[in-house]
């Protein structure tokens, strides 16, 4: 007999306006899930109950309480209400994708681990963020049935830094929206660049949230040495939500007047195949990442990618991808080598199209399928 899905509560009431990080991951696993045949409830925030009732069908949405809207109220409601829920849906499983879980659970718990940076790299992060985080994951993956990582390397170091048990966590790399992230058309990466406003300027584009470990400060400085003497040099896209890195101002107080640097903010989704498709090279010179979406993301919209070898990036990247030393002098060999050379460009983005391909939500969703199905056995 074919083996019964277990029903299966997901969590994303942790989901941010912003849809940056989990919630790219959360919008787009859990309607594969409902695809690939999972019996999938979302209970989720007031302010996303429409989204997710378009996305999975309105039988399958449940939502938290106003008063669970806060970071802090959020965190009290995982532990007092969430449970409750889980009961009235007759979930057989808890999928928690941000972390944390309710500790009084009477049920199977699947966590989601994005990142083990916390342990490796502290500095990277607020101080009272990595704390939070670096506790959180030690008590989930001592009290959760199973966890999931996005990436072999985010689970090798769990294991290696916080004592994980290698067999209780699976691995399921996050997948690309190939219906969104694919080759621009020309009157795509036109309508982005007039809206960056840099013409017809070459430019060097970065995408992600402006933190310590994206490494902007270095990238900035990189790209100024690099265009020295450079006729027609590219500018520089700093795309992405504000973080708290307070060396990127300092970084960009240096830049000489010749240059363009062009800071748009957060962009929405649809600007994005258009920003990472018409740039020369996206850099993205982080100093360690659980995954690494936008490298995936501008590889399936055939971008030349300079990245490093840090943590999960070459996972992702593979052959596909240029890498470099994560300091200034290496980026700048990295920016250097590419900007002079189009054919290894054109042959770049030829190889990181058919890599993209390879990442899927649908095999996400599998992967997930498996983990829950386990987790219940």
């Amino acid at each position: 007999m074919p083996e019964v899905t277990p029903r299966v509560l997901v969590d994303a009431t942790a989901v941010p306006e912003d849809r940056g990080g989990v919630g790219r991951y959360v919008d787009e696993l859990l309607p594969c899930l409902v695809a690939e045949g999972g019996d999938v409830v979302v209970v989720c925030q007031l302010r996303d109950a429409a989204r997710y009732r378009a996305l999975v069908g309105a039988d399958r949405v449940r939502t938290a309480p106003a008063w669970a809207a806060s970071v802090p109220g959020r965190l009290v409601w995982e532990q007092v209400g969430l449970p409750g829920v889980a009961r009235s849906v007759g979930a057989a499983v808890l999928h928690c994708p941000h972390y944390t879980m309710p500790l009084a659970a009477r049920l199977p718990v699947v966590v989601t681990l994005h990142d083990a940076t916390f342990f490796s790299d502290p500095e990277l992060h607020l101080p009272v963020k990595a704390r939070f985080f670096r506790t959180w994951t030690r008590v989930s993956l001592r009290r959760a049935r199973r966890g999931i990582t996005p990436s072999a390397a985010t689970r090798e170091e769990l294991v290696r830094l916080a004592g994980a048990d290698r067999e209780r966590i699976d691995v399921a790399h996050h997948g690309v929206d190939h219906g969104r992230f694919s080759r621009p058309a020309a009157d795509d990466v036109a309508t982005v660049r007039a809206s960056l406003g840099v013409g017809d300027t070459p430019y060097v584009a970065f995408l992600g949230t402006l933190e310590p470990r994206k490494n902007v400060p270095a990238l900035v400085r990189a790209w100024v040495r690099a265009s020295a003497g450079r006729a027609g040099p590219p500018a520089l896209v700093l795309a992405g939500g504000r973080g708290w890195d307070t060396g990127i101002d300092a970084a960009v107080a240096e830049v000489p007047a010749g240059l363009r640097l062009v800071r748009p903010g957060y962009l929405p989704l649809e600007q994005l195949p258009g920003l990472l498709g018409g740039a020369d090279v996206v850099a993205y010179p982080s100093l360690g990442e659980g995954f690494g979406l936008p490298v995936l993301e501008a590889m399936a919209c055939g971008a030349a990618v300079l990245t490093t070898r840090r943590l999960a990036l070459p996972e992702v990247g593979g052959d596909a991808a240029a890498y470099c030393e994560p300091d200034v002098d290496g980026i700048e060999a990295g920016l250097r080598s590419l900007l002079d050379d189009p054919a290894r460009r054109a042959e770049l983005a030829t190889a990181a199209l058919a890599r993209a391909a390879e990442f899927t939500w649908a095999a996400a969703a599998r992967a997930h399928l498996a983990t829950y199905a386990e987790a219940a056995r």
